[in-house]
Order: C-alpha cells, then structure tokens, then sequence
C-alpha cells in the first residue's frame, strides 16, 4: 500500500512541474475529447466564437483538464482503499455439509476377537450452517497513518486538478490570442496586396504614357508577387493556427470557427509586481498541492515507523447450526488479537528508508516549486513591460513607415523618385505592420502569463486583457 502512494505522489508532482515549468503547452493540454460521437463531423456553417466560449469549452472538453479530473477521482478511490483498513468488516455465509467418515481412514478398529462392535462407516449425515462475521482493526497505528498520507494526497491531487485548470485557461487564450494575430496578419497582408496592386497600376500608367522606364513597372510588379504571397502564407498559417484551437477545445479540426473578441493594447494596472509575488504566493495550487504532498510524504514516513508497533484487531461471528434450519440453536464466538512484531527481515527498515528518501525528495521539490512561482510572476512582469514598450514603439513606427510610403508614391508620382524608393517604403510598411502585430499578441500574451503565475487565471484573465 505504502509503494502505491509513493507512486501517486511523484506522479502527481511530476505532471505539476510539467504544467509549471514555463506552462509548457506541451503534452494533453494541446489535445481535446469530443463532446459527442455526433460532433466528429465540422458543421457547414463557421462557429462563432468568444473567449469565454472558448474557456469554457476548454475547462469541459481540453485533455489536460478531463485527465487531471480523472486523476483526482483516482486518488479519491485510493483514499476510499485505505480508509477500509480501519472500518468494520461485516460478512455473512451460508454452509451446507453432506459428509460421510470411514473410521478405519482414521485407524479405529478393534482387536481380533473383541466382543465390542461398532459400524466402520458412520454416515451420511448433513450439516447447516448461516452465520454472521465481524472483524475490527481497534488499534493499528500504520493503518491510520496510510489513510491520512492518502488523504493528503488526495488533497494534492484535487489542487493538482485545479491547476491543471489554470494551465487549460492559459493555454486556450494563448490559442485565442494566436489566431487573433494571424487574422490581424491576414488583414494586413491583404492591405498590403491592396497597396501593391495600386503601386503597379501607376507603374503600368506611366510606363505607357512613356514617364518612366520599364523596370519601374517591373519592380512594382515583382513587389506585388511578393505581398501575394506572404499573404497565400498567413492565410495557411491562420487556418492552421485554427485548427490548434479547435484541438484544445474540443472542435472537430475542420470546424471553421469566426472569433468575435477583438483584444486592443490595454496596459496593465493596479497590479504592481509585489503585489502579484504575494497573490502567487497565496493562491498558487500547484504550490498548495505540494505543500500536501509533503504532508503526505510526511505521514507515510510515520506509516513505516508505525509497522513496528503491536496491533489489537477484534473478531466475533453468530449464526444457527444444525441438521437444517428448522432444527437448529444459536453459536457464537469472540476472539482478541494483540499481535508484536518482533523480526520481519528488515522489511520494516526498508520501508522506513524509501519513505524517508521520497519525503526528502518531495520537500526538495517544493523548496525548488516555490522559487520558481517567484521567478515565474518576476519573467512574466518583464514580459509584459517590455512587450509594452514594443507596443509603443511599434505604433509610432507604423505611423512612420505609412507616412514615408505616402511621401515615396508622391515623389514617384511626381516623376521625382523612380520605384525602389517606393517598394522600400512598402517593404518598411509591412515590416512595420508585423511587428506592431507581434507586439501587440506578445503583451497580451504577457497579461496571461502573469494571471496564470499569480495562480488566478480562471478568474481574472479575462479582466486584464480587457482591462483598458
């Protein structure tokens, strides 16, 4: 029993610091189960879909949270388990016996010669027999202490579940955000296409009014080729980027799906960074889970000590007996049981030793866990001012490059400037435009990373990304 829940503890720490360590997106938080047999086929029309639609739908449906749900009905069984250790035991039975008995099989027969005589075989004959049993463990020191580190590990186990939540809340918006980007791409690939197409059109105008040299129409021609086709690979990469969020939510892959959220720079307030160390501090269930799995480590090292102290178990049955159950009388029994452990073959001390390397592992774990939740709000808060910063400096570039773009076709237009002034300018215009796009997912994104490491993310994500 002891080897089980030592089992169950690293198994439930080990997939909490998978979700921890950098909430990797990794593993059953990309996968998903259908809601029904009947929704294995995409709908002909698209979905419309919000991100509290989209959360809700991943709480329900993402792999990650239904195998952690799962996990904790486990450990609620184990628990259940070990709890009937230290429950009565109440059995009842039913005998019926036909027998027969040859004396002589037991060596009873007289001298030659005796004037005694007796039957060799006695029988058949039947036996009845209905009767109740009841056993009871009264002292068992080990018994108790197996129960309460399964309780504890439980415990763990329901807040693993619980951050397994967080990590399904953080992982869905970051699909949300994603495709949110690779729409805002789209678009802007498609104003760019726009652009080029007006740039080669006037290229093409004055190369037949006889102003400008061919290879003026040639570049704006080439140009044109290349916005067409970053704009063939973004919408490849949005449909893309929509199946991974139908995955997480449990979507058929070909459903289309129409997000309706549209999530504008809002920067961060009423946050401070301190204050966002102590929420993690507070409200972390990972953190909680293993300060639980060190109890229960705890207690299962007790357990083992335990196995060398003297146990006391009770036991008693009633019944009726007899030839049948209309020819019968009342028996009964009672018995006490105290029993000492004296040598076991060093059992005991084996159990003793990996109950105590599994505690000191475990509290090596959460001294470990505990760092790391500061060091996470900490990479989240630089995240998010730095992507803040970017946001700036992103708007104001794109402001600039769509100005010089205005001022390299007037100048063209003029006769002034041939086309490579121009195709510059829209090349800097479309850079300008991607990175204002990263920048602006990134500081989203940065708002979910730090709802997520303060441990609140079902709760208040939605509020920092809307907060304006």
């Amino acid at each position: 029993m002891r080897t089980l829940w030592f089992r169950l503890l690293f198994v439930i720490f080990g997939a909490l610091s998978l979700a921890a360590a950098g909430f990797a997106q990794a593993g059953p938080f990309q996968g998903s189960v259908s809601p029904a047999a009947s929704v294995a086929t995409p709908s002909d029309q698209p979905v419309k879909l919000s991100l509290d639609d989209a959360l809700q739908r991943g709480l329900r449906y993402n792999l990650g949270a239904v195998r952690s749900l799962q996990d904790s009905r486990q450990a609620q069984g184990a628990t259940i388990a070990s709890r009937a250790d230290l429950m009565p035991n109440l059995s009842t039975g039913l005998r019926e016996t036909v027998q027969q008995i040859d004396l002589a099989e037991f060596g009873f027969k007289l001298p030659p010669g005796s004037p005694f005589a007796f039957p060799q075989v006695l029988g058949p004959s039947n036996y009845f027999d209905l009767r109740a049993m009841l056993t009871q463990r009264v002292a068992d020191l080990q018994a108790l202490r197996t129960y309460q580190s399964s309780r504890e590990a439980q415990r763990a186990a329901e807040l693993s579940a619980v951050n397994a939540r967080e990590t399904v809340v953080y992982v869905v918006t970051a699909g949300y955000l994603q495709v949110l980007a690779e729409a805002a791409r789209v678009d802007s690939a498609r104003a760019q296409v726009a652009t080029a197409q007006a740039i080669y059109q006037q290229a093409q105008d004055r190369f037949s009014a006889g102003l400008s040299a061919k290879i003026d129409r040639t570049r704006s021609e080439v140009e044109l080729q290349t916005q067409q086709q970053r704009l063939t690979a973004e919408q490849a990469a949005y449909a893309k980027d929509k199946i991974a969020l139908a995955r997480l939510i449990g979507f058929p892959a070909g459903q289309d799906l129409i997000l309706t959220d549209a999530l504008p720079y809002a920067p961060l307030e009423n946050l401070t960074l301190i204050q966002a160390i102590a929420l993690a501090s507070e409200n972390r269930s990972d953190l909680k889970s293993a300060q639980a799995q060190v109890r229960a480590a705890e207690l299962s090292l007790r357990a083992a000590h335990a196995e060398r102290y003297p146990t006391l178990d009770l036991g008693g049955d009633y019944g009726l007996a007899g030839v049948n159950p209309g020819n019968s009388h009342g028996s009964f029994s009672a018995t006490a049981q105290i029993r000492f452990p004296i040598w076991a073959g060093g059992h005991s001390r084996g159990d003793i030793e990996e109950a105590d390397a599994s505690l000191q592992r475990t509290r090596a774990d959460y001294d470990d866990l505990r760092a790391q939740v500061e060091a996470q709000v900490r990479t989240a808060y630089l995240d998010l001012n730095a992507a803040a910063d970017q946001v700036q400096v992103a708007q104001s570039r794109r402001e600039l490059a769509q100005d010089e773009l205005a001022q390299a076709r007037d100048r063209f237009s003029s006769g002034v400037a041939d086309t490579v002034e121009v195709v510059q300018a829209q090349e800097a215009v479309s850079s300008a435009e991607q990175d204002y796009i990263a920048s602006l997912n990134a500081h989203n994104l940065a708002k979910a990373s730090v709802a997520r490491a303060v441990g609140q993310a079902e709760k208040i994500i939605r509020t920092l990304l809307r907060s304006q």
